[in-house]
């Protein structure tokens, strides 16, 4: 069985329901989208991620309404040096989608979803801990695996092997 081409044009993918509908809520909003292997990645603005992902957990279009999971990736050296991954899933459509926002390594922050999956709490957490990746107006962002005490981030990619000394 042979893959499809990737696809990266905004034009062709404008018939998914999520890119239809954030491009109809605020075409800004989307700064890119990737169609690879049968899975669905879309950028979205630093500002509107929690936006969007209320529009596309409560429209009925779309109705993503389970959060599987937030991951960062640290793509050091490179800036943007970070980029969220939302995982969301619609048990009624049968579909999956990824969000994904880049961050700047000067300014890793970002605003939290908790207020939208109260799930993200945890995720967020973690990747608070294991990143540094700020997530504005979190109700507890504060260290989940690793001691209070820990100084930097494990999973930065500049982090020491044998951490600090």
């Amino acid at each position: 069985m042979s893959l499809s081409p990737t696809v990266t044009d905004l034009a062709q993918l404008k018939d998914r329901p999520a890119v239809a509908r954030l491009m109809a809520w605020k075409s800004e909003a989307v700064q890119g989208a990737k169609f690879d292997r049968d899975e669905l990645s879309i950028y979205v603005g630093r500002d509107l991620i929690r936006e969007a992902c209320a529009l596309l957990q409560s429209d009925a279009a779309t109705k993503f309404n389970f959060l599987s999971d937030i991951t960062c990736v640290d793509l050091y050296p490179s800036e943007p040096r970070f980029e969220i991954c939302y995982h969301l899933l619609s048990h009624t459509r049968k579909e999956r989608v990824r969000l994904k926002v880049k961050l700047a390594g000067d300014d890793p922050s970002v605003e939290s979803i908790t207020s939208v999956w109260s799930g993200a709490n945890f995720f967020e957490r973690e990747i608070f801990d294991l990143f540094g990746i700020r997530f504005l107006n979190h109700p507890n962002l504060r260290r989940i695996l690793m001691p209070d005490d820990w100084e930097g981030h494990p999973l930065r990619k500049d982090y020491p092997v044998e951490g600090y000394r």
